[in-house]
């Protein structure tokens, strides 16, 4: 399964990136039992964070768009770090939680968080179909437009 899910990466053009170091007092993963609980994972490209501000008025819906597809990336990045660097041992996305830093009036969501949800599926083919929350906040951690953080069943 490992294979085909790098084979998925390769033909999308996605390089997983080193995973994120944690940015304040908590840590970046926790295994409990078969769960991989991941913390919220921010847009970063290239060690910075790619796109900022609010949804609706800085940032357009396809440059959110965008953001939650990188914030999906470091998803993935930091699964794979937690499991050794082997992603076929994930059984199964359960949740994503999306939350979207949004302007006023803003009630697109839903569309800004298939930014994510559409490549988790893409990659982990069945086991990425998931459920999800798509939620609209004032503002999020250093002004980035997207963060998604992930619940998922692992195996041994």
């Amino acid at each position: 399964m490992s294979d085909t899910i790098e084979a998925r990466l390769a033909a999308a053009g996605i390089s997983l990136p080193e995973a994120a170091a944690p940015a304040a007092n908590y840590v970046p993963f926790v295994v409990s039992g078969n769960m991989l609980h991941l913390s919220g994972q921010l847009p970063m490209d290239g060690g910075r964070i790619a796109v900022t501000g609010l949804v609706g008025s800085d940032v357009g819906l396809e440059d959110a768009q965008r953001a939650a597809r990188l914030c999906a990336i470091n998803i993935l990045a930091q699964a794979k770090a937690a499991l050794g660097g082997d992603l076929g041992r994930i059984v199964k996305v359960v949740k994503l939680n999306g939350f979207v830093a949004s302007a006023p009036g803003f009630v697109e969501q839903h569309l800004v968080i298939n930014g994510a949800s559409n490549l988790i599926a893409e990659i982990l083919g069945e086991a990425g179909r998931h459920a999800r929350a798509a939620v609209g906040m004032a503002a999020l951690p250093l002004n980035a437009a997207v963060e998604i953080d992930a619940i998922m069943e692992i195996r041994a």
